[in-house]
């Protein structure tokens, strides 16, 4: 299960981090603080770790090298708002009730945030909420802002959302309690796209030079034959995944322009997340931190003829997932783990490294005992993935699906359309084997098993 990384980061980590982590492990056994890292519109492999050959992101890769890294880490919904309810209250959209940009239903003191300010934590929140009005009531430190990539400041000035992020978790921690644990979960909108902004991406300027003469590899599915083999109501010009694609990837230029500027969101994102993780090696509290890396969800760079997120495809629905827990064992430190480790996972493991009970009502797991315990739990095989319909069937149809690691069912409910895909033939989802009678009694039982998992995700 689990995978060494390359030696190369585990002489980064010696060098630059390990003794200050070994000095401050002793106080790993009190109620440990929490830092969530949470960028936005980055999938599984946007990492230089995963094997991204082009990005940049060495702060990220140095965390990971002191971390356990998850593969095979999956979101339960696509899209932004829908994706952070499922964060907050670790529930699926079926039961949060937020099938869009709305607040989700579930009580307060029911989210991770709610019940550990009610256990005595310093609560803050940083950047993107995207769950109806900022409850900034909620917190001891809510600063709330995205959209843009540029932020107006009160006396005029502007600033990159990105360095405000970096400043405000700053702030945030200079400012805290000295004598209470803290949860900082700090919502990054890059690399998010500023979809109004022809530019897309809009960079901070001492980014220019970043990837100026990078061939990014053009995806094997990026084809406009792969494209007309989606279900026709996906495959037409008035889907909103292919009017993205438009804007950013219809010519060659076109897609090395625009993932060049995406690719200088992510590295100023990883600086970003270099800089608070530096002040807490700073305030000497690194080693009774849990630090969690990930996004909302992952992003099309132009496979299948699409970009941006929603649908059920694999570029879309696995994000990375970096967890630095202080009371990992040494030997768990810089390797990676397949297993499926969900967003409705990340409350309940939060909570559960507090010790702090996770209500009734959360679904997701904690996954803390497959890189604490000696021998790993039984865990899952499968979860079932929900996505709404926004504005219209045209705009972005509803999708549904059970996955698996080695196979997928999707059901497209306003259409009642199958696909299934051979996830190890077949692991960028080319062939649909539903309509092929030698894999009929596969599609039947994993129609059965799907309607059980639909039914329990309500």
């Amino acid at each position: 299960m689990f995978r060494r990384l390359p030696s190369l980061l585990v002489v980064v980590l010696v060098a630059a981090v390990a003794m200050p982590v070994r000095a401050e492990r002793a106080s790993a056994a009190a109620r440990p603080n929490i830092l969530i890292l949470y960028a936005d519109d980055w999938r599984h492999d946007t990492l230089g770790c995963a094997g991204n050959p082009v990005v940049k992101t060495p702060r990220l890769d140095r965390l990971a090298a002191e971390s356990v890294r998850f593969t095979r880490a999956c979101v339960t919904t696509s899209v932004c708002g829908v994706s952070r309810a499922c964060l907050y209250t670790g529930q699926w959209m079926s039961r949060n009730g937020c099938t869009g940009f709305d607040m989700f239903k579930t009580p307060w003191d029911e989210t991770y945030p709610g019940l550990l300010r009610a256990a005595g934590y310093h609560v803050g929140h940083v950047g993107k909420w995207h769950n109806g009005k900022f409850p900034a009531d909620r917190f001891d430190f809510g600063r709330s802002y995205f959209g843009q990539h540029f932020v107006k400041l009160p006396d005029g000035s502007q600033i990159h959302v990105t360095a405000k992020n970096e400043r405000d978790a700053v702030d945030f921690l200079r400012t805290r309690p000295a004598d209470k644990p803290f949860l900082l979960t700090v919502c990054f909108f890059a690399a998010h796209s500023q979809d109004s902004h022809p530019k897309q991406y809009l960079y901070q300027e001492q980014s220019a030079e970043l990837y100026r003469d990078a061939k990014i590899p053009v995806p094997k599915t990026a084809t406009l034959e792969h494209f007309r083999r989606l279900p026709p109501f996906i495959a037409n010009e008035q889907n909103e995944g292919r009017n993205r694609w438009h804007w950013r990837f219809d010519t060659p230029e076109r897609f090395q322009h625009f993932m060049r500027a995406y690719y200088r969101l992510v590295t100023e994102v990883d600086t970003a997340c270099g800089a608070i993780l530096d002040e807490l090696a700073l305030q000497k509290i690194a080693g009774n931190t849990l630090v969690i890396f990930t996004t909302d969800n992952g992003y099309f760079h132009a496979e299948h003829g699409l970009a941006d997120k929603w649908y059920p495809y694999e570029e879309s629905i696995r994000v990375p997932l970096v967890v630095r827990d202080p009371r990992m064992p040494a030997a768990r430190r810089g390797t990676t783990n397949d297993e499926f480790a969900l967003s409705v996972d990340l409350a309940p493991t939060i909570l559960a490294a507090a010790n702090v009970a996770a209500p009734k009502t959360m679904q997701g797991q904690n996954f803390a005992p497959l890189y604490l315990a000696a021998e790993p739990p039984a865990w899952r095989e499968e979860f079932f993935y929900e996505h709404p319909t926004i504005r219209s069937t045209d705009f972005i149809p509803a999708s549904t699906a059970l996955v698996r690691k080695d196979v997928k069912y999707i059901h497209w409910p306003d259409f009642d359309h199958e696909e299934l895909y051979d996830l190890r033939a077949d692991p960028q989802e080319e062939r649909n084997l539903a309509d092929d009678a030698a894999h009929a009694d596969t599609l039947a039982e994993l129609r059965k098993r799907f309607v059980e998992l639909k039914g329990r995700a309500k």
